[in-house]
């Protein structure tokens, strides 16, 4: 491995950690800032929480394709990272729900650029190089738990110092936005064209589906499991603690991960992610004790740390190359955005008229539905290769 290449990987990596440190910072602590200094019910946090993967769902597509279009995936990165950073401090400067909204959306405007940019990038490169992705991901993982456990404390002290955290860590990545490996190529002129073709395709579609019904409440979580600790007697540093102990969980699981992929195949990998998470929110609604939930809090490395790599790899591994970018992106908004606003929206809900114990059972009936999903895809996709082996034979 050459010095730029080390330099490029590191430059990458140290972007995931400040960009998923901001992100820590920020959202698992908000619906705790939102309920205890601003004073919203439930139906409101469950609003604000669902702005950004709502915003996700349209914004992502239009950030791809300007992208695409202008053929500038650092510029797109480098600003939105920036401006989504300095947007943050509006959660301090204005009060009241009607400007919290408005925040939350113009934040999420410029941050739904981020991961599906900064992911295109990293997998072209990592691809290129012959690096395993799963070790510049993990990254994000390690900042994210680690931002959780610090802020969980620090916020004790002060809860807003969470949104200083979230602009001064995007700030910092920005300038290593600017300085990530992109080799220009010809700009795409029929944009459109490659999301009518991915439109169409069969296990593109179904694998959307797992991904919302499977990876949206895990993302969901990040929302409510701040809530669900604090309902189980927890306070803000045992809330970090909990954070700390889930997402440093994941970046084991996704160094291993390309080894359980070639080993067991992607979408039993997946499958496997989604019988983790069932077991989990299901415990989770019989309101165990607080020593429980810390201990548990590892299974996300089972969920998050093997769907993650597990997912982006199939969907490139199914779709032509010449739509690869166009496929990430409806992925990641679709699949992700679309998921994470229903759960989190829906949840909302939920708490307000049952309890935070409730919401996990209605994540656990989307996991098991997205594993019936999942096993249904297997059995199809080895239908098919049978099929194939079968008429190879008899040519």
């Amino acid at each position: 491995m050459t010095k730029e290449i080390k330099r490029n990987i590191w430059t990458m990596q140290s972007f995931y950690l400040l960009t998923f440190f901001g992100t820590g910072s920020l959202y698992p602590l908000l619906s705790v800032y939102l309920s205890d200094v601003e004073h919203l019910n439930g139906y409101q946090i469950g609003i604000i929480m669902s702005i950004s993967p709502i915003v996700m769902i349209f914004f992502q597509p239009i950030w791809g394709m300007v992208s695409d279009k202008l053929n500038a995936p650092i510029k797109i990165l480098t600003i939105a990272t920036l401006v989504a950073g300095i947007l943050g401090l509006g959660y301090i400067t204005f009060n009241g729900y009607y400007w919290v909204f408005m925040t939350a959306t113009f934040v999420a405007i410029f941050q739904s650029a981020i991961i599906p940019v900064s992911d295109s990038l990293s997998l072209k490169y990592t691809s290129k190089v012959k690096v395993n992705y799963g070790n510049i991901r993990l990254f994000g993982s390690l900042g994210f738990g680690i931002a959780v456990f610090i802020m969980g404390r620090l916020s004790e002290l002060d809860p807003e110092i969470i949104f200083y955290s979230f602009f001064i860590s995007l700030f910092l990545a920005s300038f290593l936005a600017s300085r990530m490996p992109f080799e220009k190529g010809s700009k795409n002129q029929n944009l459109l064209g490659g999301v009518k073709e991915i439109l169409f395709h069969k296990k593109f579609l179904v694998f959307l589906g797992i991904t919302f019904l499977v990876f949206g409440p895990n993302l969901a979580n990040n929302t409510y499991f701040g809530l669900f600790i604090d309902g189980s007697g927890g306070t803000y540093t045992g809330i970090g603690i909990a954070f700390l102990l889930a997402v440093l969980s994941e970046v084991p699981f996704m160094k291993v991960a390309a080894s359980w992929i070639n080993r067991i195949g992607l979408l039993q990998v997946a499958t496997i992610a989604g019988i983790v998470s069932l077991a989990r929110w299901l415990l989770y609604f019989t309101e165990p004790d607080l020593w429980i939930i810390y201990v548990t809090s590892i299974l996300q490395g089972f969920s998050i740390g093997l769907f993650i790599p597990a997912g982006l790899q199939y969907i490139r591994d199914i779709t032509p190359v010449h739509i690869t970018a166009t496929a990430i992106t409806l992925y990641s908004a679709i699949g992700n955005g679309l998921g994470n606003w229903f759960c989190t929206f829906v949840g909302g809900i939920i708490f307000e008229e049952s309890s935070i114990f409730t919401v996990y059972l209605f994540f656990a009936i989307l996991a098991f539905i997205g594993i019936c999903l999942s096993l249904w895809l297997i059995k199809e996709e080895k239908g098919r290769s049978k099929i194939h082996v079968t008429s190879k034979m008899n040519l």
